[in-house]
């Protein structure tokens, strides 16, 4: 029986990004130099995949310092960490390397900066992500409040005359975020913006990326992890920019081939957390069902690299 025609929309840029990328390379680094196992707190990046390889090198992952052994090795997850966690490893004399995205740094000092210059800090971003966690524990309690919507904005109850700043998580939507930072605008005037955008440069390309093939698309596939902020915005952006079904998907192996039985055209992408064999096996899986044929469309190339810490470099 012949198979039907299924054309694939690949969006690009997808998957990896230059600070996943950098965090998967100091834990392998990091156990080519050192030996296993190393520890690692919390996920490196929010991918069981990659997760599972690390695993299989030697890499252990904890959730607290606690469960590292005194004379163990310790990375610190890409999503940055709160003070404590850095304060508590060198107490314990702890070797520890420190995988936290640059971009994500550049938003602790822009908030430390801020609240130096006598600014009380207004975090964007999602309540629990450990990214937030990181970031708002880069201060004291009480220099820094978590704005998750526009509703929050109204209702932010700060003494008035009181000097603000805003700074936003790396990963969030950039429509809704803008939404967001236009009613502090309104409401604060003066508010303190960042020298320049929090959200990061892959964050924003893979979401312009699945804006510009929603709308072809009869439904759209999102490789990542349920607990990957930037992977579950991509599908909010797809169902926003005109496409009527969207999906988040670990693997082929979880995709409901059901759901989407009849659908000609197919929008794929991946969060930055997601490697690209990912990508790979699910393209593979739909060749084993339908004739499958494939529109790569790019809306920019990324050369963006970031630099090893130098304990890994020597």
């Amino acid at each position: 029986m012949a198979k039907a025609p299924l054309k694939i929309l690949l969006a690009k840029p997808r998957g990896f990004c230059a600070g996943v990328d950098r965090a998967i390379q100091i834990v392998e680094q990091a156990l080519e130099q050192y030996g296993r196992p190393i520890y690692v707190r919390h996920e490196i990046v929010h991918n069981r995949f990659v997760v599972g390889d690390l695993e299989a090198k030697g890499a252990i992952f904890v959730d607290e310092l606690s469960e590292v052994p005194d004379d163990a090795k310790v990375i610190f997850s890409a999503h940055g960490v709160p003070k404590s966690v850095p304060a508590e490893a060198e107490r314990r004399e702890l070797l520890y390397l420190d995988a936290t995205c640059p971009l994500v740094s550049k938003v602790h000092n822009e908030a430390q900066h801020q609240q130096r210059n006598g600014r009380h800090i207004l975090l964007i971003g999602h309540e629990g992500h450990p990214e937030v966690v990181g970031t708002m524990g880069q201060l004291a309690a009480d220099a820094i409040t978590l704005v998750e919507t526009v509703e929050d904005v109204a209702h932010l109850d700060v003494p008035a005359n009181t000097p603000l700043a805003y700074v936003t998580q790396t990963t969030l939507s950039v429509d809704d975020t803008a939404a967001i930072i236009a009613a502090l605008r309104t409401r604060f005037p003066n508010i303190a913006e960042p020298g320049s955008e929090d959200i990061c440069y892959a964050t924003t390309n893979r979401q312009e990326a699945v804006k510009a093939i929603a709308q072809r698309c009869d439904a759209m596939i999102v490789i990542g992890a349920p607990n990957s902020s930037n992977s579950n915005r991509l599908v909010e952006v797809a169902l926003r920019s005109g496409c009527w079904d969207a999906a988040l998907v670990e693997c082929a192996e979880g995709m409901d081939w059901a759901r989407f039985e009849g659908c000609a055209t197919l929008g794929l992408s991946a969060g930055a957390s997601a490697p690209e064999t990912l990508v790979e096996e699910f393209v593979n899986a739909c060749r084993t069902r339908y004739d499958v044929t494939i529109e790569e469309v790019s809306v920019r190339e990324e050369n963006v690299h970031f630099n090893l810490p130098r304990a890994l470099t020597g």
